[in-house]
Formats: structure tokens, sequence, C-alpha cells
């Protein structure tokens, strides 16, 4: 895990030769630097990230530079939470005799000529919600965002969908659309507003001037502005005219697996975690 102070005493003292990209990962910007380090500019820049990376918080250096480690750590918590201790075993004998006395028990069939309730219709699960939700655990979030947009043409109403949208805008560090879709989770039901205030993902939006006034407005943007951002936010989920989605897209999961691949051969995935991402997103 790279440490933020480190790096910034490496670009205080080592700056100009790239000595900091180096540590960060960055290896083709730390050439760049060393390349061009008898250039008194290329010092100069080297303090400018010092300072940058002094005054940078932890969440934020986390977010952009220790992004595989976050993943292994929440991949590790999943794990513990979804741990539970086998059953134990019920004797065979106390099995068959519990049951013979339910059989015993059983009441009457009921006639053949009487009509089986019918089962109540299962609501189809929306495609998109469910791939979004899957690419934002994985830290994808510019292909979460996508994902979340089709998934609002189908529910535009969707109250998780329009969180989850602002948790993803709102680490893109794009305060404007994430203020909108909580504007519209808030006006489709969403009353948890100490999850706004507390959450991990907002916390780029909380540190903007403009949101101790939302706040104060019940988490609702004014109405001028909410028909501002509406109206950017339908030119941005809108199918372009004469044309209409496909049935079956494949051309985002084989990105996806792309990913996966170059991830494997840069060595910042184990084999095992290959073939569980891959199985997860081909089931």
């Amino acid at each position: 895990m790279k440490e933020k102070n480190v790096a910034g005493i490496l670009a205080l003292f080592l700056g100009g030769l790239g000595v900091h990209r180096f540590y960060l990962g960055q290896t083709g910007l730390g050439i760049f630097y060393l390349i061009f380090f008898w250039f008194p500019v290329m010092w100069i820049v080297g303090l400018i990230d010092a300072i940058s990376f002094f005054s940078m918080d932890t969440e934020t250096f986390d977010r952009k530079y220790n992004r595989e480690y976050l993943y292994r750590q929440q991949r590790r918590m999943e794990q513990e939470r979804s741990y539970r201790p086998p059953r134990q075993e019920t004797r065979r004998d106390d099995r068959y005799s519990r049951r013979y006395d339910t059989a015993r028990q059983r009441p009457a069939a009921a006639p053949a000529t009487r009509k089986r309730a019918s089962a109540p219709k299962r609501k189809r699960e929306n495609p998109h919600k469910k791939a979004g939700i899957e690419q934002f655990k994985d830290y994808n979030y510019d292909a979460a965002i996508e994902s979340f947009r089709k998934a609002l043409r189908l529910e535009p109403n969707d109250i998780a969908t329009h969180f989850n949208i602002a948790c993803a805008y709102s680490i893109n560090e794009q305060p404007d659309k994430a203020f909108y879709h909580l504007d519209q989770a808030v006006a489709n039901g969403f009353t948890d507003f100490d999850r706004i205030r507390q959450h991990d993902k907002l916390a780029f939006l909380r540190i903007q001037d403009e949101f101790e006034a939302f706040a104060a407005n019940g988490f609702r943007l004014e109405h001028s502005k909410a028909e501002e951002t509406q109206q950017d936010s339908r030119s941005e989920t809108a199918d372009p005219p004469g044309t209409e989605e496909p049935v079956e897209d494949h051309s985002e999961l084989l990105e996806q697996l792309k990913r996966l691949g170059d991830l494997k051969e840069k060595g910042l995935l184990t084999e095992e975690e290959f073939s569980m991402q891959k199985r997860k997103l081909l089931g």
C-alpha cells in the first residue's frame, strides 16, 4: 500500500527525477520526468507534486493510487461477512422420525377439482442496474454510470439507482449531476438523510459550497437548478433519434473481460482472482 507522506517526501527531494512517480506505479510519467530532469521546471513540478500530496486527504489519495488495495480489502471483508459456520448434521434416525410424524399429521389433499391459487408474478430484474452495482463494487465507476443511466431509462423513478449513480458521480468529481440524482432519490421517497451525511462515497459532494444549502432545503435542489440539470440529464440518457437499444449488447462484457486480462498480465490479479471475476461476469 502506498503512503501519501512517502510520495510527498520523494517528490520534495527527488521530484525532478520522477522518483515519486515510479513509487506510485506511474512508470511512463516517471520516465518522462527522468528524461527532462535537467530542466529546472521539472524540479518545480516535483515541488508542486509534493505540496499536492501533503495537502491531499488520505481518502482521496487512496482512491487514486491504492484502488487495488481497497478492492482486496473490500473482498476480504465481504468474504468474512458471508462466512457461516456449518450446521450440525441431524442424526439419520431423528430425520426419519420427523418425516414420519409430519406425514401422519399432514392434512388430506384438496379435491382434484379445486384450482391452485396462482402465484404472484415475480418482478423482472433490471439487468443494467445489476451490472452497474457489480461495476461499482469493482471500482469501475465510468462503466457503472453508463449502466445506471441505462437502468433509469427502464425505471426512471428507482430510488436505489438514483442514489448509486449520485455516489458514482461524486467519486468522479461531477457535483452537479450527483446533486441532481440525490434530489431525484429524495423526490421519489428516499428519507435516510444520515446516509447522505455519512456515506464515504459522497465525501467529495459534502465539501462543495452548495452542499449546506442543499441540506438545508431538505436535500432538494432549487426549482430552477433542478430543471436545468434535469435537461442535461435527459439529453445524456436519451437514445439518438431513429435508434433502438439492442436486445443484447456484449460489447461491455467483452471490454470487461479484456480489462481483466490486462490486469492479469500486469500481475495485478492472481490466477484465482482472475477466474473468480471471469465467472462472475459470465454468470
